[in-house]
């Protein structure tokens, strides 16, 4: 999701029949229900002020930053966008940036340090950008590169523009050319790039008049660069995410009307009998199943490595777990005729509600699930300020419920670190919220290394999780500080990690863009 304000529900009162409370509690996985809390102290506010973690930063936006993307070649390659002032006709305006001149911290103890006193006051270095995203005159809350080689950086802004640049990077040099844009739409809401090989250079967008378009970019086309490949218009409210299945075969749209369509962008599962009365979606389902329903709009999207099962996240906390067409991108048996019965059975499971599921207390901001099916897990971050890990090979059953993840602020965003090292593989979560702080967890319990008597030991001093002490009870493993938090004009907005999660650079609602290092 591109909006940077978290959506707070209205109708906190309605109770949806799901998972109680004191269920949950019943289900988490040797712990103590509420042994994953404990997060800072009373004066924490001022700590947050006078600690910077960042390795480099980025100060030229003037205002909020609401999207940073990443190069899928050259991870340094960073691009970022937001206002250029907090006047009404402030332009919007963006930067890309080469974090490659950030320069690392040493491992080793300042003991040997050529010059043990620069490491009690380590120096952050000032990034320059290396070019100008400019011509929206509103702000840009989305930014994404194409897949799968990065060849064009596509910004869309709330003032409906979509513009494209043609990149030529290498991992140190990186120029951008101004190619076309277009303005389909009052206000873009998010962009989402097309994972398929065999469609590159493909990108999704969301609008706020709830519509949904698929461009596909051509530079050699000088009459036509910028090519509508399909336009839907289902919602009937502001399209708030969208995500593609890992083939890039299927789109996945949900809105504040409550609605989720899966579109059939290729044709692939028409080819398979798989589609809606419609003749454009897989799944359509709205309020009018009242096993679907969520009142007060859905918010947040997720699929499944294997792209069987979707996650839809909204208000109330609410998770609708979906089941989708598996195996689209193979090809089709020789006796395809022979085998409808087969056919029918499978789309029988396309549609159908897996789980519904209600933990937290307030919207769902952000899902995301493990890329290891080894550990097939499912994480919702809220703007109750908790995370939730759900476990998808037991019937979504609650894992851990980390209440106290962000103070109490919104949690923004959840991602998985995609190919974290040895046994953590699947296993690490980093998140970023309101309180301007950026987290990293491993979700396999206690920390490695610590034993269980100094786990009772921190949880009775007070310890704050993830301090330099290593290890903590809630999993924490390690937080950067360095945004300002708790309040207008503070958080956290988004973050990308590459693959590894090595370096983690974040966008802030202050207007910074900060590096951290792991």
């Amino acid at each position: 999701m591109s909006s940077s304000e978290p959506h707070r529900d209205h109708h906190e009162d309605d109770e949806p029949e799901m998972l109680a409370e004191e269920d949950v509690d019943e289900m988490l996985e040797g712990e103590d229900a509420d042994g994953d809390v404990a997060m800072g102290s009373d004066d924490e506010g001022e700590e947050i002020l006078l600690q910077n973690d960042s390795i480099a930063y980025f100060d030229s936006h003037k205002d909020s930053v609401f999207a940073v993307a990443q190069h899928p070649l050259y991870p340094n390659i960073i691009a970022t966008g937001g206002s250029e002032g907090d006047a009404d006709d402030a332009p919007g305006m963006g930067y890309v940036i080469d974090t490659s001149a950030a320069v690392s911290r040493p491992v080793l103890p300042p003991s040997y340090n050529s010059d043990p006193s620069a490491a009690d006051n380590p120096q952050s270095t000032e990034l320059q950008p290396l070019f100008a995203i400019q011509g929206h005159t509103d702000s840009i809350n989305a930014l994404t590169f194409t897949l799968p080689r990065g060849d064009f950086l596509v910004s869309g802004g709330m003032d409906g523009r979509l513009r494209v640049h043609a990149v030529s990077a290498t991992s140190s040099t990186a120029q951008f050319q101004f190619v076309a844009e277009s303005q389909e739409t009052e206000e873009v809401n998010w962009l989402a790039p097309c994972p398929s090989p065999d469609y590159p250079n493909t990108i999704a967008l969301g609008a706020s008049d709830g519509s949904v378009w698929v461009f596909t970019l051509d530079a050699s086309d000088p009459s036509n660069p910028i090519q509508i490949v399909q336009s839907y218009f289902l919602h009937t409210g502001p399209c708030t995410a969208g995500t593609w299945t890992a083939d890039g075969l299927l789109l996945a749209t949900v809105s504040e009307d409550a609605s989720l369509h899966v579109y059939d962008v290729w044709g692939a599962a028409a080819a398979r009998s798989l589609v809606t009365d419609n003749g454009q979606t897989v799944i359509s389902l709205t309020d009018a199943d009242q096993r679907f329903a969520v009142e007060g709009g859905l918010y947040s999207l997720a699929i499944s490595p294997g792209g069987g099962i979707l996650a839809a996240g909204g208000a109330h906390g609410a998770i609708r777990i979906v089941g989708l067409p598996r195996n689209l991108s193979k090809p089709q048996p020789p006796q395809q005729r022979q085998q409808q019965q087969s056919a029918a059975a499978a789309s029988a499971q396309v549609g159908a509600i897996l789980a519904a599921i209600a933990v937290q207390s307030d919207s769902i901001e952000s899902l995301a699930f493990s890329p290891n099916p080894s550990t097939p897990l499912l994480a919702a971050g809220s703007v109750d300020g908790s995370i939730a890990v759900f476990d998808a090979a037991r019937s979504f059953a609650v894992r851990k419920h980390l209440r106290g993840a962000h103070d109490g602020e919104s949690v923004v965003k959840v991602d998985f670190v995609r190919k974290a090292a040895g046994a953590a593989a699947g296993w690490l979560l980093t998140s970023c919220g309101l309180d301007g702080v950026v987290r990293r967890w491993d979700l396999r319990g206690a920390t490695a290394g610590v034993s269980q008597q100094q786990q009772q030991q921190q949880a009775s001093s007070g310890a704050v999780a993830g301090s330099s002490g290593g290890g903590a009870v809630s999993g924490l493993v390690k937080e950067w500080r360095g945004h300002r938090g708790g309040g207008e004009g503070g958080g956290v907005l988004g973050f990308v990690q590459g693959e590894t999660g090595e370096r983690v650079v974040t966008a802030g609602d202050d207007g910074l863009v900060l590096v951290f290092e792991a």
